[in-house]
């Protein structure tokens, strides 16, 4: 089954939707962001969730105390690095971590094979947002070197095309189900959580 994640979090409505349509995860920015939560406000959101909803913390170049400081306070299951964090950094959290990469960077791949992680994250910048700018060849060789969770400009609209080109171990979406910058789109996220169930039944 194609794991889900809701990211960008920042009210309990919104989470609440989201676990009762079906999302396996909900994440909660912590980095600089028009969604960015505070921990106070993530606290208060995760302690509303139901149980076996994974709570994922989104960070970029923290200090590792800091990070560890926040899992604590707000009960995180995993944490989600954006930034240049290195393969001694993501130790400090063993199968917790989770390390993003920008799909259509330079030498992407090497930096994945280097770090020898048994699954990342594919990412698109904000800039490069759209369906047009997916390296799915890339994506496809990435998959071979661990599961692969797709995020970056996924919508209702592309997500079928994305699970039958890569068939990801899971999806994460953010903007693509939004009405406003933190704030939820029923339809678009029910037609999201939808089509991907749809996708693991026909699969089976």
């Amino acid at each position: 089954m194609t794991r889900i994640k809701i990211c960008g979090i920042t009210n309990i409505k919104d989470a609440l939707l989201a676990a009762d349509l079906g999302a396996d995860a909900m994440g909660f920015i912590f980095a600089p962001s028009p969604r960015h939560v505070s921990n106070e406000r993530a606290r208060e959101i995760i302690f509303e969730l139901p149980p076996f909803i994974f709570k994922v913390g989104v960070f970029k170049n923290e200090r590792i105390s800091k990070v560890k400081e926040i899992m604590d306070y707000c009960s995180l299951d995993f944490v989600q690095f954006h930034g240049e964090e290195d393969k001694s950094y993501l130790n400090e959290f063993g199968q917790k971590a989770i390390k993003v990469f920008e799909m259509n960077k330079k030498n992407v791949l090497n930096e994945i094979k280097k770090l020898s992680l048994p699954f990342f994250m594919l990412d698109l910048s904000k800039e490069e947002e759209n369906e047009i700018n997916f390296d799915w060849k890339m994506a496809q060789e990435a998959k071979k070197l661990g599961k692969v969770i797709l995020a970056g400009g996924l919508t209702p609209d592309n997500i079928e095309r994305a699970l039958q080109i890569i068939t990801p171990f899971g999806v994460d979406v953010c903007r693509g189900v939004e009405k406003e910058d933190g704030v939820k789109n029923l339809n678009k996220l029910k037609e999201f959580i939808l089509k991907v169930r749809k996708w693991d039944f026909l699969k089976t």
